[in-house]
Order: C-alpha cells, then sequence, then structure tokens
C-alpha cells in the first residue's frame, strides 16, 4: 500500500547554535523540529503549532529553503510512506525552549554544527544542516502506531509548478482543459509528484509534457497551499481536497514553440509563451499570478 503525507520544519539558528529535538529518547534520533502538516493546514502554520508544542518557542516563518521527498517502507503492514518535506528559515517572536511535557518529542537543545554531528541525525535534517548522512539506530523506523485509513472523500496532493522563463524575459503559461477545476486559465507548468519522486525531478517531467521544453531549475520560490471543500474535477463527485504545490524558478535556456504532448494526461489543453506585459490580459490563477507578480523583483 501506497501512502503520502506531508511534513514541515523550521531551521533556527542563534549564536552559531541550531534548535534540534529528539522524537524519542529511547529512539535516540534527533532533527530539527517539526512534523506532519495536517489536512487542510498550510505547512507555515504547521511549523509555527509544532515548534510551539515541542519547544515552547513562539516563532515567525520565514523563507522556505528546501523541499525533498523521501520513502520508507513498513514490512510489518506492507506500506510504502512517501514523505514530502518542506523546511522553513525560522527567526524567535518569544518563550523559552523547555522539553515537551506531551508529545513524541521528548528533549530540545541548541548545539553547534560539531555537537550536531555526533548526534544520530534524521538524514533529512542532517542534510539541511550540511552534516553528513549516517544510518539511524535499529528499530528507528518501526510504526509507533498503525496508519490511519485514508479518508474516502478527502484528498492530498502535493505538487512541484515553475515561474519558467526563457532568455528574452517571456514566460511559459499552460491553459487548464475543460472538467478539471479553473478550466479555461493559464496556469504555471507543473502538477503532482509521483510516488517516491522528487519535487525537482517531478517538476522538469511536467515541463516536457505540458510545454515541450527542457529546462533547470534556479531557485525555490516558496510554497502555495490550496484547500477546496467540494472541489469537482474529473472524480465526478465533491472531494475535501487539499494541495501543498512548491514553486520554482525555471530558465528555458533553447526555447522551442510550446507542445502538449499526450503525456500530460488531458488536464492541459494547450500552452505557449507570453510576455509579461501579454499575461496581464490572460485569466490566470491564483497561483500564476502571484508568481508572475515576482518578475522584476
Amino acid at each position: 500500500m501506497e501512502l503520502r503525507r506531508v511534513a514541515a520544519y523550521g531551521v533556527l539558528w542563534e549564536s552559531g547554535r541550531v534548535l534540534v529535538s529528539a522524537e524519542h529518547v529511547a529512539r535516540g534520533v534527533w532533527g530539527v523540529p517539526g512534523g506532519v502538516v495536517a489536512h487542510a493546514e498550510h505547512p507555515e502554520h504547521t511549523v509555527v503549532r509544532e515548534v510551539a508544542r515541542q519547544t515552547g518557542l513562539t516563532v515567525t516563518v520565514g523563507r522556505l529553503r528546501a523541499a525533498v521527498a523521501d520513502v520508507v517502507t513498513y514490512p510489518e503492514g506492507d506500506v510504502s510512506l512517501h514523505t514530502d518535506r518542506l523546511a522553513f528559515d525560522l527567526s524567535v517572536r518569544g518563550g523559552t525552549p523547555h522539553d515537551a511535557v506531551e508529545g513524541r518529542t521528548d528533549q530540545v537543545r541548541w548545539v553547534t554544527p560539531a555537537e550536531a554531528a555526533r548526534l544520530p541525525m534524521a538524514p533529512f535534517s542532517a542534510e539541511l544542516l550540511g552534516l553528513p548522512v549516517t544510518p539511524l539506530p535499529a528499530g528507528t523506523h518501526r510504526p509507533r502506531e498503525p496508519f490511519p485509513p485514508t479518508h474516502p472523500d478527502r484528498r492530498l496532493r502535493f505538487g512541484a509548478y515553475g515561474l519558467v522563463t526563457d532568455p528574452s524575459g517571456r514566460v511559459l503559461l499552460t491553459q487548464i482543459a475543460e472538467g478539471y477545476p479553473g478550466a479555461g486559465r493559464w496556469h504555471l507548468p507543473g502538477g503532482g509528484t509521483d510516488h517516491g519522486e522528487q519535487p525537482t525531478t517531478g517538476l522538469l517531467r511536467e515541463l516536457v509534457e505540458e510545454g515541450g521544453q527542457l529546462g533547470r531549475v534556479v531557485e525555490l520560490l516558496g510554497v502555495d497551499n490550496l484547500h477546496n471543500p467540494a472541489a469537482f474535477g474529473p472524480e465526478g463527485h465533491p472531494l475535501d481536497w487539499h494541495g501543498v504545490r512548491v514553486i520554482y524558478r525555471v530558465l528555458v535556456d533553447v526555447p522551442t514553440d510550446a507542445v502538449v504532448t499526450e503525456s500530460a494526461g488531458g488536464s492541459t489543453a494547450r500552452a505557449g509563451w507570453f510576455t509579461p506585459a501579454q499575461t496581464a490580459d490572460l485569466p490566470l490563477t491564483g497561483i500564476a499570478a502571484s508568481a508572475i507578480g515576482q518578475l522584476g523583483r
């Protein structure tokens, strides 16, 4: 069985030390604080909630600094769990760090990079902090409790989208096909990632499928959260839809005519290159309008 979730974390530095937490002392695994995004919750709100619960600190969320995916297999339940992990820079607004009284986190501490390197660190956190990734203690990936059944009317979709430009400054956009939410509007190239797929890999795949272009990712711009409790699409009935969408800046060095391929799956009607001035006259999706507004900043 393949399951997916999104998790969000915060990186907090102070006087050359970073704040880390232990999920469970008995397991001995450390990492930056954070947790699983709840249904309909913006990942930034997840970070604020989880950091407060785990450490006692009130924080302000800054830029999105990383978006990666990993897959862990749980043979006991024949489960393949894909987690899309987002990491944000944080700053402290108030509070004093303390060990959590409730929940899975048992300890928090400030550590230097050298001290962090000596701790058993979760792979995502180790890579985020520029530390060597080492094997974790035996039993780390054993599920703490049975995986809950999926909700029949809820959908979580993690996607990667691109603000795609060419050397002359044109923007590549795709038009949503009939029968899909937002039909007729012009959208950023991109889409949902596959199980086990990294966000950047999924985006560049979608760029080929939806626009026939070869691009390179140059910057992570941010994350967009979309919740529609009654989305009506090709499923044929309303669904409680939660979409988490990371946005990258992508350059196409050698642009060609925009062509939608059969691999796009029918959700894209057509694609085209537009000057920034031309996009002002197009019916844009919210995420496309917001991303295009960042051009020239």
